[in-house]
């Protein structure tokens, strides 16, 4: 009896774990519940709108200068058959986004079914160590703190249903593999797959490192993020809606810019070294050294000798008085 009664407590035991485990789950409505005037997203399937359309079964989209109480809607749609099973076509709402109306039996709009919503991805990469957008420079020093930066209108999804929407970053290393998740400076893994991004901008905090060159070697990786809520990406694979625009990211110790105009001023520098030694050597022909001998004497001095004109007059009046005695 003892032995009965022990077995039924454990029964009762794993019965209320099990009740624990899968309570949450069973409570929790899937994100492809779509209430009243909810967005939903170009791409996703498989979403129940029943709980949008109450009785209707139809919906109409109107242009935006329409008088929707007066005028026939501009396109409609008939969802009889799909309200457990919707589907956002991109043929089917190509060029009509926006505010879809229940239409009533008489074709009149009977209040807002849901907002049919372009969906818009962007990934970012941002060194932490200097606070740089990466995608400026397309280059990373080996060691610095990586985090990255998610921006989408898919976070609607957060508020209006009932968990916010899972994003994927992609990290193609140079020999093509895809890493599922990232190490930190310490060594601490994080996943990269199936992110519940539930605010804009988001931030996934300093969670790479590429210091380790045997787990990230020196090369240029690819960066990318995408969302297949509700198979949307497979369903609509446009970059900047379902996936993010892809990013190449160089891993190495020199900056290349800074290697780029080294080499660059290295080669003016000898491009101008030729012309410079070629003026001097024909300068130096063209213009000899002087030479270092005496400088040349002086021609003769055109001015009489001093004190020539004083014996040219001694000399006349001697004469002079010569004459007067011969007279006398």
């Amino acid at each position: 009896m003892t032995m009965i009664s022990g077995i039924v407590r454990i029964c009762i035991l794993v019965v209320i774990v099990l009740l624990c485990l899968t309570g949450p789950v069973i409570a929790a409505a899937p994100i492809s519940t779509i209430m009243q005037g909810n967005a939903v997203f170009v791409g996703e399937e498989g979403l129940d709108i029943s709980a949008a359309m109450g009785p209707d079964t139809q919906i109409g989209w109107w242009a935006s200068a329409a008088d929707i109480s007066r005028s026939s809607p501009t396109n409609t749609i008939d969802l009889k058959n799909r309200m457990t099973n919707f589907m956002v076509s991109p043929s089917e709402f190509d060029g009509y986004l926006g505010n879809w109306y229940r239409l009533n039996s008489a074709g009149k709009a009977n209040g807002s079914a849901f907002l049919v919503v372009d969906p818009q991805l962007v990934l970012k990469v941002e060194d932490t160590t200097v606070q740089v957008d990466v995608e400026l420079l397309k280059w990373i020093p080996t060691g610095d703190d990586i985090q990255f930066r998610i921006d989408t209108n898919l976070v609607q999804m957060a508020s209006q249903r009932s968990a916010p929407p899972l994003i994927t970053i992609k990290v193609q290393s140079p020999d093509g593999a895809i890493y599922s998740s990232l190490l930190n400076a310490g060594g601490t893994p994080t996943s990269i797959v199936d992110i519940p991004v539930n605010k804009i901008p988001y931030y996934t905090g300093s969670i790479w490192n590429m210091g380790n060159p045997a787990v990230y070697s020196p090369g240029n990786y690819t960066l990318w993020a995408e969302s297949n809520v509700n198979r949307m990406n497979d369903n609509y694979d446009v970059i900047g809606k379902t996936v993010s625009k892809k990013i190449t990211l160089l891993n190495q110790g020199v900056n290349p810019l800074i290697t780029k105009t080294v080499t660059t001023q290295t080669t003016k520098t000898s491009t101008l070294a030729t012309p410079q030694a070629t003026t001097q050597t024909v300068v130096s022909t063209t213009v000899p050294t002087p030479s270092p001998t005496k400088p040349p004497t002086p021609a003769p001095s055109q001015t009489k000798a001093a004190g020539f004109e004083v014996t040219l007059a001694g000399a006349a009046i001697i004469m002079g008085l010569v004459l007067s005695l011969k007279k006398e």
